[in-house]
Formats: C-alpha cells, structure tokens, sequence
C-alpha cells in the first residue's frame, strides 16, 4: 500500500469518524464546546497523521485465513455505530456519566490505545496486514513490545474505543466497545492458529514466555 493510498483511507477514516460525531453532537458549535472534545478531534487527527507514515498492508499474503473476514465487517459496523452514538446520548444526556473527568480520561485512553495500535504497524512493517496472513518473507517479532504480549495493536483497539466512549460521558460508547471483544478473540485466535502452523515449535515457545493481550493477567 502506497503512502498516498494510506493518506486517503487514514483521513477519509478522520473525517468520516469526527464527521459522524459532530453530526450527532448537534453541530460543530456544540462538539467544540467542550475542551476534551477539541482535544479528542486532535489526538484522533494527530494519530491518522502518524498512520500515513507507518507501514502495514490490505494484502493477503502467501497465506491467508480467509474464515475470519467476518471480524472486519463487525468491527466496521461496530466502530461506524461508535462514531455516532456516544455523541448522540452525549447531546440528549442519556445514560451518560457527569464530570470532565471522565471526558480527560477518555482522552487519555484514546492517546494510549492509539499509540498501542500504531507502533506495532512501524515495528512489523509489511508484515502488519489489516487480513490474518502469512506475508512473504515473514517472521516472528519477539522483543519491545512483543516481549511482553503477543497482540498489542489489538490491545491498543479496545482501549481507544473504550477512551472515545467515555469521551462522550457515555456508557451506550463503553458498551459498544465491550462488542469488539468477542470478534476481537476471534481474530486473535485465528491468528495464533495460522503463525503455530508457519512458525511451529519457535510459535509455542514464544507463546510459552509472553501473554496474549494484557501483561500479567491474560
């Protein structure tokens, strides 16, 4: 994927995202009223800035398992109801938690998750591909971050989604990313599932050492 390509899905991503939940905020005036939002709308732009520079692929590779393809779709329909929704309950008030605080630390989450997900995209390179798929020339990263868990970006995923619901106050956002766990295993299963088959006795021994997704606990 060339770097004009990744230009037009990260900021088309942005705008379609921040668009969704300005929309819903009842308009730009209303999003920008509150500070953690500008601030939201900046981590996010800042983060799909980054994203264009990192390396990653659509490609399925030398090998692919294609049974999992369903996860991209519900994860899609997840993140797109995530832009809107959160906002939405945000602006009628609807099952939401009072305090900036919980906005700031909704942000906070969003900067963490974010830069979870990003990093492992640099570090893997071409062998980072948004489908479960052996890529040519491909090999195990075992040391930073992957020296501790063996699914960080995915880690990175739901904290941010967990961080944009409690941007918006909402616990209908918090929800939502509660959704993107089960599809989210899903993946990392099938995953582990076709790196064993490649990578075999090296795969059990670095799986023996590391944990899957949270460090010291799973």
């Amino acid at each position: 994927m060339n770097r004009l390509m990744r230009a037009a899905i990260a900021f088309g991503g942005a705008i379609l995202y921040l668009g969704l939940s300005v929309l819903a905020s009842g308009g730009f005036k209303a999003f920008i009223a509150h500070p953690p939002l500008i601030a939201v709308a900046s981590v996010f732009i800042g983060l799909s800035l980054i994203a264009v520079f990192a390396g990653g692929n659509l490609s399925p590779g030398v090998r692919e398992d294609r049974s999992n393809r369903w996860v991209l779709a519900f994860v899609s329909v997840i993140g797109l109801a995530a832009a809107f929704v959160p906002a939405w309950s945000d602006r009628l008030g609807f099952w939401t938690i009072d305090g900036d605080a919980v906005r700031w630390l909704g942000v906070a989450l969003i900067a963490i998750g974010g830069a979870l997900r990003i990093v492992p995209i640099f570090v893997l390179g071409s062998r980072f591909s948004g489908l479960v798929a052996i890529q040519p020339g491909h090999t195990l990263m075992t040391s930073g971050l992957y020296g501790q868990i063996r699914h960080p970006s995915y880690l990175g995923l739901l904290t941010a989604s967990l961080g944009w619901g409690l941007a918006f106050r909402s616990i209908l956002g918090v929800v939502l990313a509660l959704l993107l766990i089960p599809p989210i295993l899903a993946r990392i299963e099938s995953e582990e599932r076709l790196l064993h088959s490649q990578f075999g006795s090296e795969y059990e021994r670095y799986r023996a050492k590391t944990f899957r997704l949270i460090p010291g606990i799973y």
